[in-house]
């Protein structure tokens, strides 16, 4: 798995809108937007796979960064 630089702060799914958590101990972590479920942190899937940050994170309401 590539190592994120500064310009690339790693993204927390529990701040984002689309993420979910499943009652499936195999898959307990799901991101809406995307339509997958897996054992990772959903963004860190995206970045794996692309390479680049996670395009559809969204703040939740309330939520500060």
């Amino acid at each position: 798995m590539k190592k994120l630089t500064n310009s690339q702060t790693k993204i927390n799914c529990f701040n984002c809108k689309y993420f979910r958590t499943t009652w499936n101990p195999n898959f307990p972590r799901a991101c809406q937007a995307y339509g997958f479920k897996g054992k990772m942190m959903p963004s860190d899937y995206v970045f794996h796979a692309s390479g680049k940050r996670c395009a559809m994170f969204e703040l939740k309401k309330g939520r500060k960064l």
